[in-house]
């Protein structure tokens, strides 16, 4: 795959990293300045792992928490995007804290839009991989919903294709919040079968 991508006229930019290492502690996680990102995921962020259990987004293929490939180590979310969902909501801002992202990154247009297989190329060599957009759902909202009660409901619709992508590491190294991205973007192609 890596011979068929083709690296993009424009860079993005590292704006936010953030880390939770206790899944029970709920869904927001706390600023960072930098991280090691190794094949397990961010260290010592909760999402990491070389697998996870499946959750409801996988029920047509298996049961509830048959051990999976973790394809979702990584949860990165756009500035601009972030903007556009507060804007859509009336609210002020959506927190990048408050939707369980572990990066925010500035200067990719649509990033949510990212093909699957796109690679994100950092300066110390590492390299995320997209698996897939990352669909808003209400665990967010409720978190929303405390610092903006009234928009309990509304994140979900003002989210939808603006809630960034997951991925997972293909290659580790040191990620630093002022970082530039390079992207990677694999050939486009509908399949006509669907």
């Amino acid at each position: 795959m890596p011979e068929l991508l083709t690296k993009l006229g424009f860079a993005g930019h590292v704006d936010l990293l953030l880390a939770s290492p206790d899944r029970d502690a709920g869904l927001e996680k706390h600023e960072v300045a930098e991280a090691q990102f190794l094949f397990t995921g961010m260290a010592g962020d909760c999402h990491g792992g070389l697998t996870r259990k499946s959750d409801s987004r996988m029920l047509k293929q298996y049961k509830r928490n048959t051990e999976v490939r973790n394809a979702r180590q990584v949860s990165i979310l756009s500035a601009e995007e972030l903007a556009e969902v507060a804007d859509r909501m009336g609210i002020p801002a959506v927190k990048a804290e408050w939707v369980g992202a572990n990066m925010v990154l500035s200067g990719i247009p649509d990033l949510t839009l990212l093909p699957p297989s796109t690679r994100l190329q950092f300066p110390s060599g590492a390299m995320i991989v997209v698996d897939a957009e990352n669909h808003p759902c209400r665990y967010p909202a409720d978190i929303i919903a405390r610092h903006h009660p009234e928009q309990k409901k509304g994140f979900v619709a003002a989210a939808m294709h603006k809630r960034g992508v997951v991925g997972w590491v293909e290659a580790e190294g040191v990620i630093r919040t002022g970082d530039n991205v390079t992207l990677w973007i694999p050939p486009q192609r509908i399949y006509a079968h669907t």
